[in-house]
């Protein structure tokens, strides 16, 4: 079953079992995936689908620290059990570790040396890893990859 139908399916359960905040954050989801389809003329697949959803958990994680700064903790706490439910719909994520070892190969692989090859190595690196790692973490490993190389 691809992405984008269990997460229909889901929100078809919500409606069912009446949980109002799960089927208002799944509906943001989807509206996200079909804008982003409209704007682009595709049909998403699951991979685009978890660059949606990253992004939005992102955009959440914003909302929190600006919440949070001004006070608005009933708010923040909104978007956080928004970000529950939509990171319910990620697929396993890589550790820290795996991450490290994997931008290392990436690096070897591409023959990079220095700050100077960052973007290079990110290109790659985003392709490969998209989905299944957080690119915040991702970039530190390249960083750190690039520095010790």
């Amino acid at each position: 079953m691809s992405l984008k139908q269990q997460i229909s399916d889901d929100m078809k359960a919500a409606m069912r079992a009446k949980e109002a905040e799960r089927l208002a954050t799944i509906r943001l989801l989807l509206a996200a995936v079909k804008q982003k389809e409209v704007d682009e003329r595709i049909e998403l697949d699951d991979a685009a689908i978890v660059g949606v959803i990253d992004k939005m958990i992102k955009q959440r994680k914003d909302s929190i620290a600006a919440f949070t700064q001004a006070g608005r903790t009933e708010l923040a706490d909104k978007e956080a059990a928004e970000i529950k439910v939509i990171e319910a719909y990620l697929p396993q994520r890589m550790s820290a570790d795996e991450v490290a070892a994997e931008v290392k190969a990436i690096v070897a692989e591409l023959g990079a040396k220095g700050p100077g090859d960052m973007g290079k190595v990110m290109g790659v690196v985003k392709t490969r890893l998209a989905g299944k790692a957080e690119m915040g973490q991702v970039s530190a490993a390249v960083k750190a990859a690039l520095a010790g190389g």
